[in-house]
C-alpha cells in the first residue's frame, strides 16, 4: 500500500475518533504532551502576566519627574500588551479544556516575576527590565518544553516571547537614556 493509501485509511480512523471524542474539544488523540501539565504551565504564565500588568500600570500612574511623560506612555503600552498576552494564554488554556486561574489569591506566588514598585523612575525601569528578562527566560524554557508536543502552544509562546524581548529592549533603552551613561555592559 502506498503512503497515500495508508494516509487515506488513517483518515477514516481519524474521522471515526473525531466523532467518538467530541467532548474533548480541540485536544485530539495525537496531542503530544500531557494536557494537565500544559494547563499548569500556562497558568503560571497567566500569573506572571497579571503581575506584569499590575506593575506596569502602577508605573504608568506613579512615575514622576521631568522626563516621565514619555516613559509613562511606554509603561501604559506595555501594560496593554501584557494584557493581550494574558488573553492569549487564557484562551489557549480554555482550548485545552482547562480553566485559566485568574484568582487573585496567590498570584504573586504563582508568578515567575515579582511585583516591585521601585523608588523612582530609574528604579521602575530597572524593575520592569528585570521582570522582562525573567519572562524571556521562562518563555524560552516553555517554548523548548512544548516543542513538537504542542506546536500551537509553542507558536503562541514564541509570539509572546518576541514581544517580551521587545519590551526588554525598550526598558534597556530607557534605562540607558535616564541613567545618562553609555550602553550597559553586555
Amino acid at each position: 500500500m502506498s503512503d497515500r493509501g495508508k494516509f487515506l485509511s488513517d483518515l477514516k480512523e481519524i474521522r471515526r475518533r473525531a466523532r467518538e471524542h467530541l467532548g474533548d474539544g480541540a485536544v485530539t488523540q495525537n496531542y503530544g504532551g500531557k494536557v494537565a501539565d500544559a494547563i499548569a504551565l500556562l497558568n503560571h504564565a497567566v500569573a506572571t502576566e497579571i503581575v506584569c500588568i499590575l506593575r506596569y500600570k502602577f508605573h504608568a500612574v506613579c512615575a514622576t519627574g521631568l522626563a516621565s511623560e514619555a516613559v509613562k506612555e511606554e509603561f501604559a503600552q506595555h501594560a496593554k500588551e501584557e494584557e493581550e498576552h494574558l488573553d492569549l494564554l487564557a484562551e489557549r488554556i480554555n482550548q485545552l479544556g482547562g480553566k485559566p486561574d485568574l484568582n487573585p489569591d496567590g498570584v504573586g506566588s504563582r508568578a515567575a516575576s515579582e511585583y516591585a514598585e521601585g523608588e523612582n523612575l530609574v528604579d521602575m525601569i530597572k524593575e520592569d527590565l528585570v521582570a522582562e528578562r525573567v519572562a524571556i527566560e521562562t518563555y524560552r524554557e516553555m517554548v523548548r518544553y512544548f516543542g513538537d508536543r504542542d506546536p500551537t502552544t509553542r507558536v503562541l509562546l514564541e509570539r509572546i516571547l518576541a514581544q517580551e524581548e521587545e519590551h526588554a529592549n525598550d526598558m534597556h533603552d530607557l534605562l540607558v537614556t535616564h541613567e545618562g551613561r553609555p550602553m550597559l555592559e553586555k
